[in-house]
């Protein structure tokens, strides 16, 4: 499994199947579990997409059959009721339960979309993640943590809001590259599990985060950290120069050569 995870790592944006990868992820804490049930269900939900929306012919129509299939006959909604529960970031107890966090579901969504040929990426909202289905000039964006309801201008302008940190309005959201969003399902769970009091077990999300998305210098920060914490201070400096090889942010690449310099000795 740990192949999986470097082989991840290693490929293109357009080569990563989101639902595929997302299971793997999850087989990392399930060892012993059989996925081709799980397969099964993501082919199931894919024959029915087809024949509720393969004829469909616009955003609005293909984001109507998707919340017919996901949430109307399936069940796949919002946990509202346990939001932090670690299983609704993990895909094998998402599909278990029928219960996810809006990026978990957003794997699911994209995934299917795109098995029909659709356009479809997980859309980042600061707080939050939903579903932009059709080409940019002209989509169609769903929450599917809310069964696929339709967010407006209004709606999203609201959530953009509501999240907006020191003072400052987000001007925009973003389509996520795949690696990204998995990354964010990896975020969920690693800081869930440090509220939990959990530091090894965040650790451990870290490290898979830097296997499986090097360039992502947040996951780097957060591995060294908590490898201090744990008085690794040979890992932290390795995680520490990790960062200095994958970015050219001239500040950020002072701030870890003077937080190396700092270090105690090994």
């Amino acid at each position: 499994m740990d192949e999986d995870l470097n082989t991840l790592g290693l490929l293109d944006e357009d080569e990563i199947d989101l639902d595929e990868a997302a299971l793997s992820l999850a087989l990392l804490d399930h060892p012993d579990t059989d996925l081709a049930p799980y397969r099964e269900l993501i082919d199931a939900i894919e024959a029915r997409l087809e024949i509720v929306g393969g004829d469909t012919e616009t955003p609005a129509e293909r984001a109507d059959a998707l919340a017919e299939v996901l949430n109307g006959e399936f069940g796949f909604t919002g946990d509202a009721d346990s939001y932090d529960d670690p299983a609704n970031a993990d895909l094998i107890r998402v599909i278990d339960r029928r219960r996810g966090l809006p990026v978990s579901l957003s794997i699911l969504w994209v995934a299917v979309a795109r098995r029909l040929g659709w356009q479809a990426a997980a859309l980042d909202v600061p707080g939050h993640v939903l579903v932009l289905i059709g080409e940019q000039a002209d989509p169609v964006i769903v929450d599917p943590f809310a069964g696929g309801a339709r967010v407006g201008a209004e709606r999203l302008s609201a959530l953009v809001a509501e999240y907006a940190q020191d003072g400052r309005a987000v001007t925009h959201v973003a389509a996520m590259p795949n690696r990204a969003v998995l990354v964010r399902l990896l975020q969920n769970q690693a800081s869930r599990a440090e509220q939990a009091g959990k530091g090894r077990r965040a650790l451990t999300l870290y490290t898979r985060m830097t296997t499986m998305a090097p360039a992502f210098v947040h996951a780097w920060w957060e591995r060294a950290r908590l490898e201090l914490v744990d008085g690794e201070v040979a890992a932290a400096r390795a995680s520490l120069g990790a960062i200095l090889e994958v970015t050219r942010d001239a500040p950020l690449r002072q701030r870890v050569a003077q937080m190396l310099e700092a270090l105690p000795p090994e």
